[in-house]
C-alpha cells in the first residue's frame, strides 16, 4: 500500500492565536484631486492629509540683484522648499497608509467570508456512480455482508456502474465449487479450514487442472503495481482478466473465494502491503504470501525494518482484520478510486470518516484523512494568498480563526499517524524487501512448512476415516444382530 499523504507542515499554531483586526481610525476613500499635482516645481496646492492644514510653497522672484545677503536668501528658499517637500511626502505616505489600511480590512473581511471547504466535484461525469456506491456500502450489515458484493460495488463505481454483479459473483462461485470438487477427487477433507486454505494457496501459486482446463498460477504484476498511472491495476476484476495482480487484488480475491468455500481466512497488513493469514491444525497463525507463493514467518515481515513496536501495540500491522475493519478498508478503497479519477472534495472526507468509524486505527484511512485536511487547508491558503511554506507569511492566518483551526487539525492528524507507529517505507525499500522473501533459504523453509501442514492434514484425514470406519462397522453390526426374545411365563 502506497504512502499517499503529503509533506507535513511542521508549524506551531499555538503562537498564532486568533489575531484581531487592529482598531484603526475610520477613513474614507481618497480622491485623485486630493493628492495635488506634483509634476512641476511650483508644487501646485497639495493637501497634506485630509485632517491637515493646507500649506503653500512661496514663489521665487523672477529677478533680483545679488547682494551680500543673496546666499542667505537662497539658503532660506532652499530650506523652505525642502520643508514643504517633506510635508508633501508625509502627506503622501499618510494617504497611502490609509489606502493600505482599507485594503487590509477588505482582505480580512473577504478572507473570513470565503468557503473553508473544498470545491465540489459533483459536476464531473461519473461522480454519481460513487455516490451510489457509498449508499450501497452504507446499507450493508457491518458484521454480516458479502465481501464479493462490497468489492464489486467499489470497482463498479470506477467503471460508472457498467459492470454486471451476477456475472462477477457467478464466476467466483464457479471457481469455489471447482476447488471443492478438486478436493473431493483427491479425497481431501472438504470440512477442514486448513485443507481448504491449502487448496486455495495451490490455486494461486501453481498450475492445475480445473474444470476441464488448465488454470495458470497468478503472477505478480511489477508494472505500475501501485496503480499510480492506472488505478484499475488495484482491482480484482483486472486480476481475473489478465491473470496478474499485486498485494491488494490477490488477497481480496483469495478472501472472496474463501467466503464462497465457507472457510476462515483473514486479511493482515504490513508496510505498503497486505497478505493472508489462517490458523493451522496446531492452532498456530500462519502467514500466506500470494505474490510469491510462500509461507513467510513473522520475522520476515519484521525484518523489513519499517514496523515499529508502537505499530504492533496499536495493531496496525500483522493483525487479523475483523469483518467490520475489512468493510472500513472497502470505504478507503472507494475514496482512493474517487481521488484517482476526480480529485479531492468533501465527498472524500465523508467516505473516509465512515472508514474510520469502522476502523479507527487503520493506518490507510488515517493517512487519507490527513490528505483530505491538508488539501482543504492548501485550498484556503490559495484563496487568502498565503504561502504555507513560508513560516513568516503563514503568521497572517492569525486573522482567520477557521484557518487556524484547520492548520491545527492537519498537525493533529499527522501526530495521530506518528503515534500509531507509522514509518514511511519508500517504494525501493518495499521492492527490495519483497525480493528478499525469495531467497533459497526462505523458499526451503516455506516448502517445509507447507509439507508439514499437508502431512498433518493427511494424518488427520486418516484418523477421521478410521473413526468413520469404526462407526460404520458398529452400526452395521447393530443392524445384523437378531433380536432376542424372552418368553413370558404364564
Amino acid at each position: 500500500m502506497k504512502k499517499i499523504y503529503f509533506t507535513v507542515i511542521f508549524l506551531f499554531t499555538s503562537s498564532l492565536g486568533y489575531a484581531q483586526i487592529p482598531n484603526l481610525p475610520t477613513v474614507s476613500k481618497p480622491e485623485a484631486n486630493d493628492l495635488g499635482n506634483y509634476s512641476n516645481m511650483s508644487y501646485g496646492s497639495p493637501t497634506i492629509g485630509r485632517n491637515s492644514q493646507r500649506n503653500y510653497a512661496p514663489s521665487l522672484p523672477s529677478s533680483y540683484q545679488r547682494s551680500s545677503n543673496t546666499a542667505q536668501q537662497h539658503n532660506t528658499y532652499e530650506s523652505q522648499a525642502r520643508s514643504q517637500n517633506d510635508a508633501v511626502m508625509r502627506g503622501i505616505e499618510q494617504d497611502m497608509a490609509e489606502v493600505r489600511e482599507m485594503q487590509f480590512r477588505k482582505w480580512v473581511e473577504d478572507g473570513r467570508n470565503i468557503s473553508y471547504e473544498m470545491p465540489s466535484l459533483s459536476g464531473k461525469a461519473g461522480t454519481t456512480a460513487y455516490y451510489d456506491a457509498f449508499n450501497k456500502l452504507s446499507g450493508m450489515d457491518t458484521e454480516n455482508y458479502s465481501l464479493t458484493e462490497a468489492n464489486f460495488t467499489v470497482e463498479n463505481a470506477f467503471y460508472d456502474n457498467k459492470q454486471n454483479l451476477q456475472q462477477f459473483k457467478s464466476g467466483i462461485q464457479r471457481t469455489a465449487k471447482q476447488l471443492l470438487q478438486k478436493m473431493k477427487e483427491r479425497k481431501q477433507d472438504t470440512e477442514s479450514h486448513v485443507s481448504k486454505n491449502l487448496m486455495l494457496f495451490e490455486y494461486f501459486s501453481k498450475d492445475m487442472k480445473l474444470g476441464g482446463t488448465t488454470h495458470k498460477a497468478y503472477e505478480y504484476d511489477f508494472k505500475d503495481y501501485m496503480g499510480q498511472k492506472d488505478y484499475s491495476k488495484m482491482f480484482v476484476s483486472k486480476l481475473l482478466k489478465t491473470g496478474s495482480g499485486q498485494c491488494h487484488s490477490m488477497p481480496l480475491y483469495y478472501l472472496m473465494l474463501a467466503e464462497a468455500m465457507n472457510t476462515e481466512a483473514y486479511l493482515s497488513l504490513a508496510p505498503n502491503h497486505s497478505y493472508i493469514r489462517f490458523v493451522d491444525d496446531e492452532g498456530t497463525m500462519r502467514n500466506m504470501e500470494l505474490t510469491n507463493g510462500m509461507f513467510p514467518t513473522d520475522n520476515a515481515f519484521l525484518e523489513s525494518g519499517y514496523i515499529k513496536s508502537e505499530a504492533l501495540q496499536n495493531k496496525i500491522y500483522m493483525n487479523n482484520l475483523s469483518k467490520k475493519e475489512l468493510l472500513g478498508m472497502a470505504y478507503f478503497d472507494l475514496a482512493r478510486g474517487y481521488v484517482s479519477k476526480f480529485g479531492y472534495d468533501e465527498f472524500v472526507n465523508k467516505v473516509i470518516d465512515k472508514a474510520l468509524e469502522l476502523y479507527p486505527n487503520g493506518i490507510a484511512p488515517n493517512m487519507e484523512k490527513a490528505n483530505v485536511s491538508q488539501v482543504r487547508f492548501a485550498n484556503v491558503m490559495k484563496q487568502l494568498g498565503i504561502n504555507p511554506e513560508d513560516k513568516r507569511d503563514l503568521q497572517r492566518i492569525g486573522y482567520f480563526p477557521k484557518a487556524v483551526e484547520q492548520l491545527k487539525q492537519v498537525n493533529e492528524e499527522f501526530n495521530t499517524i506518528d503515534n500509531l507507529g507509522y514509518a514511511e517505507m519508500p517504494a525501493s525499500a518495499y521492492e527490495s524487501w519483497l525480493g528478499s522473501l525469495n531467497t533459497a533459504k526462505g523458499k526451503q523453509e516455506s516448502e517445509a512448512l507447507a509439507e508439514r501442514m499437508r502431512l498433518y492434514q493427511l494424518q488427520k484425514q486418516k484418523e477421521k476415516q478410521e473413526q468413520e470406519a469404526v462407526k460404520k462397522a458398529q452400526e452395521k453390526k447393530k443392524k445384523e444382530q437378531k433380536p432376542i426374545y424372552f418368553p413370558i411365563k404364564t
